[in-house]
């Protein structure tokens, strides 16, 4: 599992520091209009683990999901609406494009039980853990 650095939303200039502004410049992030990077929960119980994207405005059919050699990428595109129907934006703070997150799985994981939802804008994927995986502890003799 890969660590992002946490960058703040863009707020208005007078209310940021000069660390703030000096990190924006130099963000990757800033500079790729065309990609966005969404929010990822991941949490584990004793039977599986759970992977939780935030994908708001998505059609499932918009998003991908491979597992390979024990990474899952959750991959796939946001579009902008084309139709303005008349409107001028004067502000967009959506994020559109495309999106790639993968992330190393343990070695405990049952490959085959792998699950996706999709609904309200949250995918939900839940890999259930392998009983045959699961660290056991040897007796000396």
């Amino acid at each position: 599992m890969a660590l992002i650095k946490y960058s703040r939303p863009n707020t208005d200039l007078f209310s940021k520091t000069f660390n703030d502004i000096v990190d924006e410049f130099f963000s990757e992030q800033n500079y790729r209009r065309d990609s966005f990077i969404p929010s990822v929960d991941i949490s584990e119980d004793e039977k599986q683990f759970t992977i939780s994207a935030a994908l708001p405005g998505m059609k499932k059919d918009d998003i991908t999901i491979d597992l390979e050699n024990g990474r899952l990428t959750i991959s796939g595109e946001r579009k902008m609406e084309a139709e303005d129907n008349g409107r001028n934006y004067h502000r967009v703070e959506s994020q559109f494009g495309s999106f790639s997150r993968s992330f190393y799985l343990p070695d405990t994981i049952d490959e085959d039980t792998v699950k996706a939802s999709y609904e309200d804008g949250v995918l939900n994927i839940t890999i259930e853990k392998s009983k045959q995986k699961v660290k056991k502890q040897i007796e000396i003799k």
